[in-house]
């Protein structure tokens, strides 16, 4: 008689969880019902729609794109724009004038410069000349010292709408390792900033950071805001790391981020697509300031459920 086999135990594999979505695009959404509804209410109080003044300089592509993205969105809420798109051969001096100008205009809270401007402008100048209280980029010097300190002040919206994602999602963030890469004034050293303020222990790297992939393998959270696609690759993420992607790259398949999406989502927890994910919630912000800024001037506060 032939002995009996036993049943082949098959051994275990443990397939990871593809990494959630922080889905940015439908958050803006909420955001701007929620402004809309609000504004509604406040308007004929106030006699006026909050106003925010774009300036274009130039013909590149991206920065149109840009712009109409939040000229529609302010015309969703109910934010009123002005300002304009000039040609690229305008001088300082004439820039220097219309945000003068703008600074004294009691119909304008909010005052934007669209970057890059063309070269031969002087961006740093012009931003210097924004009213801090109508800066809702805040990208100003006094903005950019309140967001040092703690203290309350308008935030560069790349950077706020991040934290305003993470915070939506319920990221645990007090005593997570965060490291960033990139260490611009626009959104590399202001998100470290809110990071740190939010009690993550953060690292900032950047292009001569040596041996990035060690550093970003003991990252909780990892942020990407380089400009370079397929920067993070898999083996450079943390199994379990909630990855933002902050990057936007133009190429022939459309925009794409700094992180290769599909390598990294099925070692992440969480990650931002792009696009759905950081540039939505960078227009959501925007309003958000100008709001808070057409608030402010008259003695109001904009809701915490708002936004």
């Amino acid at each position: 008689m032939n002995p009996v086999r036993p049943y082949a135990v098959k051994k275990r594999v443990d397939v990871p969880m593809p990494a959630q979505l922080l889905d940015g695009k439908t958050l803006a959404q909420h955001i701007k019902t929620q402004l809309q509804t609000w504004l509604a209410e406040t308007i004929p109080q106030v006699g006026r729609p909050p106003g925010l003044a774009v300036i274009w300089v130039g013909d590149n592509p991206a920065s149109a794109a840009y712009v109409g993205q939040k000229q529609k969105a302010c015309a969703q809420v109910g934010i009123a724009t002005c300002g304009g798109h000039f040609p690229a051969d305008t001088t300082q001096t004439e820039l220097t004038a219309l945000i003068e100008q703008l600074n004294q205009d009691e119909r304008v809270d909010g005052i934007l410069v669209q970057l890059p401007l063309p070269e031969h402008l002087d961006s740093a100048k012009l931003l210097h000349l924004i009213d801090p209280d109508k800066d809702v980029d805040g990208l100003h010097p006094v903005n950019l010292g309140k967001l040092v300190r703690g203290e309350p002040g308008l935030q560069s919206c790349t950077p706020a709408g991040v934290m305003r994602l993470l915070r939506h999602y319920q990221i645990p963030l007090a005593g997570q390792r965060a490291v960033v890469v990139g260490r611009s004034t626009l959104v590399g050293k202001p998100l470290g900033l809110l990071l740190l303020a939010a009690d993550a222990t953060v690292t900032l790297a950047h292009s001569r950071t040596v041996d990035l992939p060690e550093l970003t393998r003991q990252a909780d959270i990892l942020v990407s805001a380089v400009g370079r696609v397929g920067l993070i690759t898999a083996a450079m993420v943390k199994p379990g790391a909630v990855v933002v992607d902050v990057g936007i790259n133009r190429t022939e398949k459309g925009l794409v981020g700094d992180v290769d999406f599909a390598a990294v989502q099925p070692v992440a927890s969480w990650l931002t697509p792009v696009p759905g994910g950081v540039g939505p919630m960078t227009v959501a912000q925007l309003l958000i300031n100008t709001v808070q800024s057409y608030a402010q001037r008259y003695g109001m506060v904009v809701p915490a459920t708002v936004g």
